[in-house]
């Protein structure tokens, strides 16, 4: 099992959200670090190159991960339309 990290901005996201959309978004991302090495994680591209997306309804989860160390790093929790002028 992957250890979850967040940024400060992606913290700031979750709390923004109502509480029943957080809690899907966050069992969401507890199902991902459960099954990280069974998945094919899903690469963004352009400046994204380094990222990927977990799509949880119309919000996108942007992270990072670390094989070597079992770590997934969350940078942003926004709706899809909002995700991708984050960075």
């Amino acid at each position: 099992m992957y250890h979850i990290r967040f940024t400060p901005t992606a913290g700031d996201d979750l709390a923004r959200l109502d509480k029943s959309v957080a809690q899907r978004i966050l069992t969401k991302i507890r199902w991902l670090a459960e099954h990280m090495e069974t998945i094919t994680p899903e690469p963004l591209a352009g400046q994204w190159s380094d990222t990927f997306k977990l799509r949880v309804g119309d919000y996108r989860v942007l992270y990072t991960f670390v094989t070597a160390e079992n770590t997934i790093t969350i940078h942003f929790v926004r709706h899809r339309r909002e995700v991708y002028k984050a960075k």
